[in-house]
């Protein structure tokens, strides 16, 4: 089985290496071994994420996908959390999450048929559950975010909207990676004229 760990920060700011430790821990209790890290500064409230989806092209079937909490995979809305969903499920990943115990049998397989079809459902109930209240924590910060500027803009502090420049990073990462423009609208909603611009300035062409 290969175990594949995924890492990931919001900012550059942040350092997703931290959890690296702890992964490779729990896998050493378990008698396995992660065969490759995938990190990556990006909000896991967008689909726009190089890593991610590389650790995708490189899955194959049954491989695990490691992660030290379920918001550092998802974030994200209901209808992107169910085409990420689909994603790993086209490639029949293992998703095996340390706040999500109900996962930890995946990361071992020592079960009869039964067991691992219901416990695969509850995992499954369970991923569903934290990608939601992660997406709620989102939200809730996001909230709090707008309260913030317009008390600022109240009081004459307010500068304006600023450039998503992780979202940006993430287009452009993505260009250099190869992916079409319709792939990367539908991975991050935005618009054609946005990536044409940031492919511009990244001098990468359709």
């Amino acid at each position: 089985m290969f175990v594949r760990a995924y890492l990931r920060a919001s900012t550059d700011e942040q350092d997703a290496s931290p959890a690296r430790e702890t992964l490779e821990a729990f896998a050493e209790e378990r008698a396995l071994k992660i065969s490759s890290f995938y990190v990556e500064n990006e909000s896991g409230s967008t689909l726009a994420r190089p890593a991610l989806f590389r650790l995708l092209a490189d899955a194959r079937p049954g491989d695990m996908l490691l992660v030290e909490q379920v918001d550092r995979l998802s974030r994200l809305t209901s209808g992107d959390w169910e085409k990420l969903k689909a994603e790993i499920a086209l490639r029949r990943l293992r998703v095996v999450a340390l706040d999500l115990p109900t996962s930890w049998m995946m990361a071992t397989g020592k079960a009869d048929e039964f067991t691992s079809r219901m416990f695969e459902a509850i995992n499954g109930m369970m991923l569903d559950m934290l990608a939601a209240v992660a997406r709620k924590d989102y939200d809730d910060r996001r909230r709090r975010q707008a309260e913030g500027q317009a008390k600022a803009k109240a009081e004459g502090r307010y500068r304006g909207r600023q450039e998503d420049t992780a979202r940006n990073a993430g287009i452009a990462s993505m260009l250099t990676a190869g992916l079409s423009w319709t792939a990367i609208q539908n991975a991050t909603g935005c618009s054609r004229a946005t990536i044409a611009k940031i492919a511009k300035g990244t001098r990468v062409t359709r």
